[in-house]
């Protein structure tokens, strides 16, 4: 499905269970979601989203409990979940670079702004790269940094904003300006089934909110 268009799907389901008061479609989209991550997810990340989600659902419960009030607790730990595992059939087909490029060719989104978004999110593990070489930097002048030390983060967000340079400069220099037309490697297109399968879904989505 279209990456753009698939998105746009998960944010109006998102909306109808936020606004909504219904446990059997919260229900519903879990399992979905789950049967879709069971075919095309790893059984490592599927626990894990799971495992991850534990440990708020229980407090959501425990303090909707505690005020007597344990249905509304059922209603946001579904509700919690169905987010979760939603999210997750996204992420599990769907890459940064695939959505940048479908932004770009199909919803006309400028280049520099695309590619500057791809470009940010994949700066992500180098940041993270960063923060290990803050902390062996630190250990080396007997220093011990944990992640509430304040310099790491002083130091992360000079490092990013260092990149962020020269991320705009490298765009400027592969010409991704304004106006300018761009060939492309992957040409992304929009089918009609993936029209077909936006409007089934949220019908489907209503039906069940009506019966």
């Amino acid at each position: 499905m279209n990456p753009v268009l698939k998105l746009l799907m998960m944010l109006v389901i998102a909306l109808e269970i936020s606004f909504t008061t219904s446990v059997r479609l919260n229900l519903v989209i879990f399992i979905v979601s789950l049967i879709y991550l069971i075919f095309f997810a790893s059984v490592k990340r599927i626990l894990y989203l799971l495992f991850v989600t534990l440990i708020p659902a229980a407090g959501i419960y425990f303090a909707q409990k505690m005020n007597g009030d344990y249905q509304y607790g059922i209603l946001l730990v579904t509700r919690l979940y169905a987010f979760v595992t939603l999210g997750g059939t996204y992420t599990c087909k769907t890459s940064i670079e695939d959505l940048a490029g479908s932004l770009e060719q199909n919803f006309h989104v400028p280049s520099k702004f695309a590619y500057g978004v791809m470009g940010a999110f994949n700066l992500i593990e180098t940041i993270k790269q960063e923060i290990v070489d803050i902390k062996l930097a630190a250990k080396m002048r007997n220093v011990h940094l944990s992640y509430v030390s304040p310099t790491i983060y002083f130091k992360s967000i000079l490092a990013a904003m260092n990149w962020s340079t020269l991320l705009a400069q490298g765009m400027n220099s592969h010409l991704f300006v304004e106006g300018n037309s761009r060939t492309h490697f992957k040409k992304i297109t929009i089918k009609a089934t993936d029209y077909l399968i936006f409007v089934v879904v949220v019908i489907a989505i209503q039906i069940i909110l009506i019966f």
